[in-house]
């Protein structure tokens, strides 16, 4: 089974509604003109792309996301409106071309070289230019994470996570600002913040959004017993996710 996570840009893009509202509160932070060029930094379906692109009317935007699935799910969002991307953002390279301001939602918790990330983000923003971000961080849906664990440490599902490397990395603020200094960011603030999410669609949601990396591992057979069991120990309905999200704020 693959480390990496896939994902369906057509199922993110129906059940994302909470990450884009979230996403939408995060844009309501950058300062724009509406003549600048921003990277949309893992801009998945494009919804929060969108709204960007709403906002820069005379500028430009650049969508760039690890997922071909995702980029095929923006582009049919967002035609011609913003220029699109497969890449993965730790070797980001736009050539000579330094963006005004970087925004992203939702993305950098499946990074786990945090370093490299940063890294490739100030080489890509001009100097003065704005990190804008939220991510999950540290105790981000610990919760539901530990349930999933329970569950796959039981048989059948042990045995095929035995070797897993979880994909996920969940920061903290003080070493997100340290790593952003270190990346050459002249000004860095991250904080946690506690937002909790119950979705509409409980085991849509779980199983797309929140435990798709899990699913990935095992064979379909035990696809829908291991959610079966997971949102089992959740209890509800409704089910509510314990979502904690990592904010970004910094000046290259």
């Amino acid at each position: 089974m693959s480390h990496v996570r896939t994902w369906s840009g057509a199922a993110y893009d129906r059940l994302s509604g909470p990450m884009a509202e979230m996403g939408l509160e995060v844009l309501g932070r950058l300062p724009l003109r509406g003549d600048e060029t921003v990277l949309d930094a893992g801009c998945g379906s494009g919804r929060v792309t969108e709204a960007l692109a709403a906002r820069l009317e005379h500028g430009r935007v650049i969508g760039v996301d690890a997922s071909a699935s995702m980029i095929q799910a923006a582009r049919e969002r967002l035609g011609d409106r913003a220029e699109l991307r497969v890449a993965d953002l730790t070797a980001l390279d736009l050539g000579p071309e330094r963006v005004d301001a970087v925004l992203s939602t939702a993305t950098f918790h499946w990074i786990a070289d945090h370093d490299a990330l940063f890294a490739a983000l100030r080489r890509a923003l001009r100097d003065g230019g704005r990190l804008v971000a939220q991510c999950g961080g540290r105790g981000n849906i610990a919760s539901l994470h530990a349930v999933a664990e329970a569950v796959l440490a039981e048989e059948p599902f042990a045995a095929h996570v035995a070797d897993w490397r979880r994909p996920w990395h969940f920061a903290g603020p003080e070493e997100t600002e340290a790593r952003l200094r270190a990346a050459g960011f002249a000004e860095a603030h991250a904080w946690l913040e506690p937002r909790p999410v119950t979705p509409d669609d409980a085991r849509a949601f779980v199983a797309e959004v929140n435990l798709g990396a899990h699913l990935q591992q095992l064979p379909d057979a035990l696809r829908e017993p291991f959610l079966d069991a997971a949102l089992a120990r959740l209890g509800g309905p409704p089910v509510t996710i314990d979502y904690v999200r990592l904010n970004i704020d910094a000046i290259a």
